[in-house]
């Protein structure tokens, strides 16, 4: 079958993130995004496309930080909430019945019960007339013990990311699996060796 090209997404299963920033009055907020990506490895940047009008690019703006927090399926049921739109004074986090995690780095709050948690600054916009992309610098990465192996691996089976596919009609959920292949970087490369695996290690 022939699809639209706006209809790219309902076969891209893409992370739900949850954004969470702060206004310049202290008012707390949070927008869930799927349009985010991490920058060419081993970057320590990620990239969210932003609509215009939305608070979550005004606050970035503003006090230049955010929280990209990673969460799993539980909260699917917080994905409209934070969705809707509000009014700037609105405290979302009391909004959606989501308790705060403290930052270490910035005043933004990340939101407990994610199983990760970046701490970014505002690096670069780039600006479109209808849409915004914001890259931000990870300062801070941390992940819930619950959500590692023993090895200090993600364990895709215990986090159960929260993830999503679009459809004609809306939001279809989803998780992922792990199929127990795995490859090694250096595999890559006509000598075995990972060239950025130094990046890894110091």
């Amino acid at each position: 079958m022939i699809f639209k090209p706006v209809m790219r997404e309902a076969f891209i299963p893409l992370p739900v993130t949850f954004i969470s920033t702060i206004s310049r009055d202290g008012i707390r907020n949070i927008a869930p995004y799927s349009c985010i990506m991490p920058v060419l490895r081993p970057l320590d940047l990620i990239c969210l496309a932003s609509a215009w009008k939305r608070d979550t690019l005004v606050n970035i703006r503003e006090t230049r930080e955010f929280v990209v927090n990673m969460v799993g399926v539980s909260f699917s049921d917080k994905v409209i909430p934070t969705a809707k739109f509000t009014s700037p004074e609105v405290d979302e986090f009391e909004l959606a019945g989501l308790d705060e995690k403290p930052s270490e780095m910035i005043r933004a709050p990340g939101i407990a019960g994610s199983y990760a948690w970046m701490e970014c600054e505002l690096f670069r916009e780039y600006i479109e007339s209808d849409y915004v992309l914001v890259m931000g610098k990870v300062l801070r990465l941390e992940v819930a013990d619950e959500a590692l192996t023993s090895e200090g691996d993600f364990n895709i089976h215990k986090a159960r990311p929260l993830m999503m596919t679009g459809s004609k009609k809306g939001i279809h959920f989803c998780t992922v699996t792990d199929i127990g292949a795995f490859e090694p970087f250096g595999a890559m490369f006509p000598d075995g060796k990972d060239p950025l695996a130094e990046k890894y290690t110091s």
